[in-house]
């Protein structure tokens, strides 16, 4: 095969295509309701400390499930579990379109969905992640990841504004719409075609079910690249308080939080296809610090900004900077880990992804009940970039990384 060719190659391969469809539709659903819920739990209440529960709520089940579900993608088929997690998320989205045709949708409500869908979320990314490296040879898998990122990074422009603009048409919509993507992913999931099978599972101990923590705390450079995503996306969680800056700041509706959404989203989209048509082939290390630091400096322009046009594009470099560093970190994960162990990492992964993502949000929530938004956003992207200055410290080894390949 041509490897030449950039995404196209990537794309061609068997059982890719159904894999990326899976991964789009899917998240096409969760960013149509997550437009819808965000808004009118905020409406409802006027809470910054309400948005961050929404954050508290994704992470707690993720946190309490993160060691089970890494076993669990180690030991059964993975598409099966990606199968049944979206037909559950479907099931989700048709009771919360219900709910809210019937007027029955409250804040709590909201925030018990919320609970349930960080449940599934918490078995479905561990085990998605695990399962690229089945479908495609190591010598692909950065542009497989790439390419994959560009595909969702197109979702997460248009289920934003997708959600916004249904939203506006009628509350229901974007539920109702949600469950049928949920639906057509499900189908993808169980179409996928695996071209390399897993490896011998070990069977079940103590120690294997903690595998993951001690595999990663022994490569540095492993562990260096998920927490300095960790803690800069914790601290540089500004947009997770976009409700707040679209309606009290910059004085826009739904139809402007979805632009604002997907701002993050076009950004990344961006740099996603830059990198599938051009991997990083050298200074990997430093290239991605530099990525983070950005993100930093973005952040804060963005929180300091009271024209939506300025904001969009902060929130446009936002994505860009944040996408390279999920492209090191995906690949040298999976490029690292044997696969009867890629389960048990994965799950380690995500749970430093949801710490930095949906505790990130409860953290800026809280901040910004304080604070108020434009602080918490200031006081997160200085604390970004002290980060990336400390991480060169106390983890030299990522500066001397120099390739992704396989």
């Amino acid at each position: 095969m041509d490897i030449s060719q950039g995404p196209r190659s990537v794309l061609r391969h068997p059982g890719y295509l159904n894999f990326a469809a899976s991964r789009v539709f899917s998240s096409l659903a969760f960013q149509s309701i997550g437009i819808a819920m965000g808004w009118m739990i905020y409406d409802q209440t006027h809470s910054a400390f309400a948005l961050g529960l929404v954050g508290l709520c994704q992470f707690l089940p993720m946190a309490a499930l993160t060691f089970v579900v890494g076993h669990v993608a180690d030991r059964f088929d993975r598409r099966r579990i990606g199968l049944i997690c979206q037909l559950i998320e479907a099931v989700t989205a048709l009771v919360l379109a219900v709910a809210t045709w019937q007027q029955w949708l409250t804040p709590a409500g909201i925030l018990a969905a919320v609970t349930v869908l960080g449940a599934v979320v918490a078995f479905e990314r561990p085990t998605m992640a695990a399962l690229l490296p089945n479908i495609v040879p190591a010598s692909l898998l950065q542009k497989a990841v790439a390419t994959s990122t560009s595909l969702m990074q197109t979702a997460l422009i248009v289920g934003p504004s997708l959600g916004g603009l249904l939203y506006g048409l009628d509350p229901v919509a974007p539920f109702a719409v949600a469950a049928l993507l949920f639906a057509v992913a499900s189908f993808n999931v169980i179409s996928i075609r695996m071209q390399w099978a897993p490896s011998k599972r070990e069977p079940v101990t103590l120690a294997s079910v903690f595998a993951g923590v001690s595999f990663i705390r022994s490569r540095p450079v492993m562990l260096g690249t998920i927490s300095l995503d960790l803690f800069a996306v914790l601290l540089g969680g500004a947009t997770a308080l976009l409700p707040m800056f679209a309606r009290d700041i910059l004085h826009a509706g739904p139809w402007g939080l979805g632009f604002l959404r997907a701002a993050p989203a076009i950004g990344a989209l961006a740099m996603s296809i830059v990198l599938a048509r051009r991997p990083l082939e050298s200074n990997v290390g430093r290239k991605m610090l530099a990525a983070v630091a950005v993100f930093g400096l973005a952040t804060i322009v963005f929180s300091l900004s009271t024209n939506i046009v300025l904001s969009v594009a902060a929130l446009l470099v936002v994505g860009a900077s944040d996408t390279v560093s999920v492209v090191v970190r995906s690949s040298l994960v999976q490029l690292l880990t044997p696969d009867e162990m890629r389960g048990r990492v994965s799950a380690v992964n995500s749970l430093f992804i949801g710490t930095s993502n949906q505790l990130g949000e409860f953290e800026s929530g809280m901040m910004a009940a304080a604070l108020g938004p434009v602080a918490t956003g200031l006081v997160g992207g200085l604390g970004t970039i002290a980060v990336v200055l400390l991480w060169m410290r106390l983890f030299p080894a990522l500066t001397k990384v120099k390739t992704l390949q396989g």
